[in-house]
């Protein structure tokens, strides 16, 4: 490695209290992004610090897995904790491409929005999104994260967690609500996935936007990232005829990714 480094990325304006340490341990991260190993006095030169300095910070990365020292070359190599990282941002990723034609297919059978969500802690993130071609239809969430408790996705997600699981994510027992059908507390969250689990599926109606329902079913087949597909529909369209044809292709659906993700 030569004595020219790369531009450290910069996004958005400096923190209004910068943590020097932290700052530094992230950049060593970008480096190690753009060579195979680092020896120390590379990091001691890309951050103008002492030897000891980068020792100390290479030795923090080290005991957190981030980074591993290579017994032939005394050089500094990505470690566990980076890797395992990498590759859960690859699978999600890869998870997105599979699933994306049964969605699809989901899409052009039912004529409605379809969605494929994740847990993240107490919420839903909305990874993929494909709206209905009709004039009347539910708006895409592509990109949103929302309370999973107000959510047909997320409440299938939650179904999926324990008991304890869900003490830990809802400590409180008062709720955000997103509309006034929304659930309120955490009592009645735990009686209603309870009736999700024995059913196997979840719905919203008007949870968590006026005027839309939906259905959600959970996939099994992966634990990490815990993932749901569900097809919304304006509530005015949300017959019973139209509530059991949606859930016959949603299990069918969530059967078939069940078997392509695992």
């Amino acid at each position: 490695m030569t004595g020219s480094f790369p531009p450290t990325p910069e996004y958005g304006a400096v923190p209004q209290y910068p943590i020097e340490s932290v700052d530094n341990a992230l950049r060593v991260l970008l480096l190690l992004g753009e060579n195979p190993r680092l020896r120390l006095t590379d990091v001691s030169q890309y951050l103008g610090v002492a030897s000891s300095t980068a020792h100390r910070l290479l030795a923090m990365l080290q005991y957190r897995g981030f980074v591993r020292q290579d017994s032939a070359t005394r050089g500094y190599v990505p470690g566990p904790t980076l890797d395992g990282l990498a590759f859960g941002v690859l699978r999600r990723l890869d998870v997105r491409t599979r699933a994306r034609p049964v969605l699809e297919r989901l899409n052009a059978e039912l004529q409605e929005t379809i969605h494929l969500g994740r847990l993240e802690g107490s919420d839903v993130h909305f990874i993929d999104s494909i709206e209905s071609a009709r004039a009347l239809r539910v708006g895409g969430r592509l990109g949103r994260s929302m309370p999973a408790h107000c959510t047909s996705t997320g409440k299938a997600l939650l179904a999926e967690l324990t008991d304890d699981e869900l003490l830990r994510l809802y400590p409180g027992e008062d709720l955000v609500q997103l509309t006034p059908r929304s659930i309120g507390t955490r009592a009645a969250l735990m009686t209603a996935l309870a009736e999700i689990r024995e059913q196997g599926y979840a719905r919203s109606q008007e949870e968590s936007e006026e005027g839309v329902s939906s259905l959600a079913v959970a996939l099994h087949s992966t634990r990490s990232p815990r993932l749901a597909i569900n097809a919304s529909v304006p509530a005015s369209r949300m017959s019973e005829e139209t509530r059991e044809i949606i859930l016959e292709h949603l299990v069918a659906a969530a059967e078939e990714l069940d078997h392509l993700l695992l």
